[in-house]
């Protein structure tokens, strides 16, 4: 089996990080080029949602703030609402609306 770093489509850079110009749809030179390159597609993977779930606990004070702001505008909102529904009325029973009563005609 080949090495990656024997391999004339892999670049070592002057800091040591590996540039891989293979492509598994069209120059691998051997089988276990294509496992080599899905691990490190999965480490990609693995390395990206880490970050995201980084920057989610960092933005998590900040969206808790704002759903108790967002939660206490509702709530105002519904406070000041209150006056135009008179609680100590009975709803209307409006004819039709109901399925046992019929309208009269």
């Amino acid at each position: 089996m080949i090495q990656c770093t024997q391999c004339e489509l892999c670049e070592v850079g002057p800091d040591g990080r590996r540039a891989f110009k293979c492509d598994p749809f069209s120059n691998i030179k051997e089988p276990e080029c294509l496992a080599k390159w899905q691990l490190i597609r999965l480490d990609m993977l693995l390395v990206s949602y880490q970050s995201m779930l980084r920057w989610q606990k960092e933005m998590e004070p900040i969206q808790r703030k704002m759903m108790k702001y967002v939660e206490r505008e509702i709530n105002d909102i519904d406070e000041s609402d209150k006056w135009k529904i008179d609680e100590d009325e009975p709803p209307e029973d409006k004819p039709g609306e109901d399925g046992d009563k019929k309208p009269e005609i």
